[in-house]
């Protein structure tokens, strides 16, 4: 299992009338948590698109439970729990630092496509590579 947390400020633009944070806003959040547990495995979401790589989103869940608000602190934890199928499932908690309060929890499923063919393919050798050594058992 690969798990990253990542810390964001709630920025003014990231809320809305309410003075909430907007909830399309979690998304973003979740592909913030999503590029940083990539970077941690130790290949980048660029280094997969130069070697002919892209993964587009093919669901995403949401559920909320409190509302974060402008200059809040949040932790965005996201986890890969399995490695060898064709579909990358990545598990999103996001918590309010100060308080510990969970704000959301969600996921988003993605599947590899070549970029020059968008046909889907098995997740290629440089992700496998990167992502094996936390699922050795």
């Amino acid at each position: 299992m690969l798990t990253n947390t990542t810390e964001i400020r709630v920025r003014y633009a990231d809320t809305d009338k309410m003075q909430f944070v907007y909830n399309g806003k979690y998304l973003e959040y979740f592909e913030v948590g999503r590029t940083e547990l990539l970077r941690q495995s130790g290949v980048s979401y660029s280094e997969i698109e130069k070697a002919g790589y892209q993964l587009p989103l093919l669901e995403a869940g949401l559920k909320y439970f409190s509302p974060a608000h402008y200059d809040d602190v949040l932790l965005i934890k996201a986890t890969v729990k399995e490695l060898f199928t064709p579909k990358v499932h990545i598990e999103y908690v996001i918590t309010n630092k100060e308080t510990n309060e969970v704000i959301t929890e969600g996921f988003t499923t993605h599947i590899f496509i070549k970029e020059e063919n968008k046909k889907a393919v098995r997740p290629p050798k440089i992700y496998v590579d990167a992502l094996a050594k936390y699922f050795r058992k």
